[in-house]
Order: C-alpha cells, then structure tokens, then sequence
C-alpha cells in the first residue's frame, strides 16, 4: 500500500529530465495532494485529541477530498468515525480552553486632580502616617 503519510519517493536527475513536462506537472500536482492530505489529516487529529498520529494510517485515503482553500473536506467527520471506530488511538477530551488569557493591564492609580476632596485627604493622611 502506497503511504502518502510517509511518502519519500527517490527519484533521481535522470528520471526528471525524461519525463514530459506535463507528465511532471500530474506527478508533481498529485504529490502535492497528498502532502495537503496528509498534514491536514494531522491537524485535524491533533484537534480530535489522537495520542498516536500512526494511527492515520487506518484512513481511507482515498476518499479523501480538499476543497478550495486546500482544506480536507469533513475533516471532522473522518476524525469522529475514526474515534466510534478505534477509540483506543483518542486520548480524553480535554477540559483547557483554547482562548487566550487577557491581556494584563497595570493598576493605575487616580491622580490628585481625578480624586474628590474626601479621597485626597484620606490618600494623604495615609502617606503622611508612615512619615516621622
């Protein structure tokens, strides 16, 4: 079976130059696919919580599709039937979210002018407590 997963194909100069250059460009466009496939297929087990990516040789490869934006088509769909199918390769669902913590911002204190008379007095008097 051909692993597109896997795929290190060896092929020499001489091959290049004897081959027909739309006979490259076909070869070329399909290895290429296969790449696309193949790290998409990565991605979307990565997100699906798969502990071992070998196991993405169980795929059916073939039908697998992309669309325009080079993106496998029911990426999703593939990953779940393949958690129904063999949920040993699937790890717990994690319970971390992806969102990003907000950004820090410093406490600012308020300024002598953004302060009202009783705010002032009691910010002084605390300052001037310490103060021998």
């Amino acid at each position: 079976m051909d692993d597109p997963l896997n795929n290190e194909e060896n092929i020499t100069q001489d091959q290049y130059l004897t081959e027909p250059a739309n006979d490259q460009v076909k070869r070329l466009r399909a290895e290429y696919e296969s790449r696309l496939v193949a790290a998409n297929l990565r991605t979307e087990a990565v997100r699906a919580g798969m502990i071992d990516l070998d196991g993405l040789k169980l795929v059916d490869l073939s039908a697998v599709t992309l669309d325009a934006n080079d993106k496998v088509v029911d990426g999703r769909k593939i990953m779940d039937g393949l958690r129904r199918e063999k949920p040993w390769l699937f790890g717990a669902k994690s319970s971390s979210s992806a969102a990003a913590a907000p950004a820090s911002q410093p406490v600012r204190q308020k300024t002598a002018l953004e302060m009202s008379d009783e705010e002032y007095a009691a910010a002084r008097a605390a300052l001037t407590r310490h103060r021998f």
